[in-house]
C-alpha cells in the first residue's frame, strides 16, 4: 500500500510501508543503478572547498535522524535520505588520535584541517608537542587549510552552532596544544610564561592573506573582557571591538546577520551566544539557524573570486549525545541536513562538498521493532510493546554508558516518556557524560574529485582531498 512520494533527482519513488511489490523494488533499483552507471569523475580544479562536519554523527546517528526527518514528514521513515546521503560518492573514516584509540574532537579536527594526526585534545600543531604545555610548541605548528587557502588569495569561513573557539571551528585557524585554553582566563601560568596565545585572540592574529573573512557562531564571553557582558577575559582587551577597529562587521543577533546578508566587502564576526547557541528545540527566535548562518557565509564568500574555503559545524548533535538526549541530537541532525541543501542551493558544480562526523558516540538503535514505528517509542512488534527479561519495554535507541545509566531496578519508560525532549535513554555504564565511540565514520562527497572519497581511508585523507582539488599539491 503506497503511504507517501519523495522526489528524488526528478523521479517519483513510491513509499511502501509494508507489501512493496516486486515489481516497485525492481524500478527503484535500476534507478539507483542507472544512477551509479551514469556516475563521472570530475578532475576539474575545484574553485571551492565547503567541509560540513557533524559533530559526533556516527552511522547509528545518520539512519535515526534519517528515519526521524522521514516520520516529521508523514513517512514511516526508514526509506528517506538524508540531503547527503544522495552524493554520488561515499566512504568510512578511521577516527583514531596520534595517542588515543577513542578521539576528541580536537584531535580529529585537527587532522581534517592538517592532514596529520595529533595527540587527543591538540590542534595545529604535530605529535611531536605533549599536549597541555606550552614550551617549543611554536615550533610544531602545522599549516591548516585555511592558512594555505587564504596564501593562495581565497577568502576563508567557519560556521558553527558551537562556541567559535571550541575544538572543531578553532582547528581551521588556531594552533594550540590544549582545547581548554579558549580564552586568556584558561592559560595555564606556563603557557603565559612561554608565550602561548589563547584561542579567541588568535582569530584576530591569523595573519595569512588578509584573515579569516566570515566566522558565525557563539562563544561571545571568550572575547570580551570581564565586566562587560558576559566577559571572562582577564587580560582586558575586548576582541570585538579589536575586530570593528580593523574594519570588519560585527552582528549579535538572527536579524543584525540577516540585515547583512546582501552587503559586500567586510570581513564579518557574528556571536550569537555567551557559549554555544541554544539547542534547535530550545531557541529563541533572535538566534539564526545553522542554515542562514550557513547562507550568509556562502554569500559573502562567493564574492571573491578566486574562491573559498568553508567549514560549517553542527557543533550541538555531540553535546546532546553527551547529555545521553536522543531527542535534542536528531534534531540537530536535521538542521544539519537542511544547511547542506542550503549549500546546495547556492553553490555551482564547481565545488567540492564533503560532509562527516569527527567521531562517533556509543549511541545504538535496535531491538527488532515494527517499520515505521516512533524512532523515539518504545519497541513494538504488530503494534505491541516487546518486553526485555524484567517484563518491561524497552526504547529503540539506547546509550551504552552515560547519565540515563541505571542504579538498581530497571524504571518501566511509556512512549510518551521517551519521546519527551528531555528524556535521557537508559544506559549501561554510569558517568556524569556519555562518551565518544571508536568506530569509523562516514563521509560523503559531491563535486570535483569527489571520486576520491571511496573505500576505507584515514582522516588525515580528509584534509590531502580537499588540498588536492584545491590545486594546493605543491604548496607545503
Amino acid at each position: 500500500m503506497v503511504k507517501g512520494k519523495m522526489l528524488r533527482n526528478g523521479i517519483a519513488i513510491a513509499l511502501f510501508s509494508a507489501g512493496i511489490s516486486v515489481q516497485a523494488i525492481a524500478a527503484i533499483e535500476e534507478n539507483d543503478l542507472a544512477e551509479r552507471l551514469a556516475k563521472t569523475h570530475d578532475v576539474r580544479k575545484a574553485k571551492n572547498v565547503i567541509l560540513f562536519v557533524g559533530d559526533g554523527m556516527g552511522v547509528s546517528t545518520v539512519t535515526a535522524g534519517r528515519i526521524l526527518e522521514g516520520q516529521m514528514r508523514g513517512n514511516p521513515g526508514e526509506e528517506n535520505y538524508l540531503s547527503f546521503e544522495r552524493f554520488p560518492y561515499s566512504s568510512l573514516v578511521k577516527t583514531y588520535n596520534y595517542d588515543s584509540q577513542v578521539s576528541d574532537s580536537a584531535g580529529t579536527a585537527s587532522a581534517m584541517n592538517t592532514g596529520i594526526k595529533s595527540r587527543i585534545g591538540t590542534f595545529g600543531v604535530s605529535p611531536y608537542q605533549p599536549s597541555k604545555k606550552c614550551e617549543g610548541s611554536r615550533r610544531y605548528h602545522v599549516p591548516t587549510l585555511a592558512e594555505q587557502a587564504e596564501r593562495a588569495g581565497m577568502s576563508t569561513g567557519i560556521v558553527t552552532t558551537a562556541r567559535l573557539t571550541h575544538a572543531t571551528p578553532a582547528a581551521v585557524y588556531a594552533h594550540s596544544p590544549s582545547r581548554d585554553w579558549e580564552s586568556d582566563t584558561e592559560l595555564t601560568d606556563e603557557a603565559k610564561r612561554n608565550g602561548c596565545e589563547d584561542i579567541a585572540s588568535q582569530l584576530l592574529s591569523f595573519d595569512y592573506g588578509d584573515g579569516i573573512d566570515v566566522a558565525l557562531g557563539g562563544g561571545r564571553k571568550m572575547f570580551r573582557p570581564a565586566g562587560k557582558g558576559p566577559g571572562v577575559r582577564k587580560d582586558g582587551r575586548d576582541l570585538i571591538e579589536e575586530w570593528r577597529a580593523r574594519g570588519g562587521v560585527f552582528v549579535g543577533n538572527r536579524n543584525m546577520l540577516l540585515d547583512h546578508r546582501a552587503s559586500s566587502g567586510k570581513k564579518l564576526l557574528g556571536l550569537f551566544s555567551a557559549s554555544h547557541l541554544p539547542y534547535v528545540v530550545d531557541r529563541a527566535p533572535k538566534i539564526p539557524s545553522l542554515s542562514e548562518m550557513t547562507e550568509v557565509a556562502i554569500k559573502k564568500l562567493l564574492q571573491n573570486d578566486n574562491g573559498f574555503y568553508l567549514m560549517v559545524e553542527a557543533g550541538r548533535i555531540d553535546h546532546a549525545h553527551h547529555d545521553g538526549n536522543a531527542y535534542r541530537a536528531l534534531n540537530e541532525v536535521i538542521e544539519f541536513h537542511e544547511a547542506v541543501n542550503t549549500a546546495l542551493e547556492l553553490v555551482g558544480d564547481d565545488t567540492l562538498i564533503m560532509v562527516t562526523a569527527d567521531h562517533s558516540h556509543v549511541f545504538t538503535m535496535a531491538g527488532y521493532p515494527d517499520r515505521g514505528n516512533p524512532i523515539f517509542g518504545t519497541v513494538k512488534r504488530g503494534g505491541e510493546n516487546v518486553l526485555a527479561s524484567d517484563d518491561k519495554p524497552y526504547t529503540t535507541l539506547g546509550y551504552q554508558n552515560g547519565p540515563g545509566a541505571i542504579n538498581g531496578e530497571r524504571p518501566s519508560v511509556t512512549d510518551g516518556e521517551a519521546s519527551g525532549k528531555n528524556y535521557k535513554q537508559q544506559a549501561v555504564v554510569p558517568l556524569w557524560s556519555e562518551t565518544h565511540a571508536g568506530e569509523d565514520v562516514p563521509i560523503y562527497a559531491t563535486g570535483p574529485w569527489a571520486h576520491l572519497v571511496t573505500g576505507t581511508m584515514d582522516q588525515t585523507m580528509v584534509f590531502h582531498i580537499m588540498k588536492h582539488a584545491l590545486g594546493f599539491s605543491d604548496l607545503d
